[in-house]
């Protein structure tokens, strides 16, 4: 978890695979290897759009989510790539 201060508003940064089920966020960022990232980007997970933790496999992996009104699941790695600030931040529902 990075904490950043900006504008006498403390920030929370988390990456994706940190949220539980039934939890939101907006996506700030995505990271990774040039082709990985682009690939994320082409599925949606682009900075602005909120993004919601449906549920987790019985074992962890992979997880479901919601964004832009569809389901899709990512392994916890390519979640760990993806930074949000978490609904509970900035007043959205979770």
């Amino acid at each position: 978890m990075i904490q950043q201060n900006s504008q006498n508003m403390e920030e929370t940064v988390v990456a994706l695979n940190r949220l539980n089920p039934g939890q939101s966020g907006r996506i700030l960022r995505v990271s990774g290897q040039p082709a990985a990232r682009r690939r994320l980007l082409e599925l949606g997970l682009v900075r602005g759009e909120m993004i919601t933790v449906d549920r987790v496999a019985p074992l962890g992996d992979p997880v479901a989510f919601t964004i832009k009104g569809y389901h899709l699941s990512l392994r916890r790695q390519d979640a760990a790539r993806i930074e949000v600030e978490p609904a509970s931040n900035w007043g959205g529902t979770a």
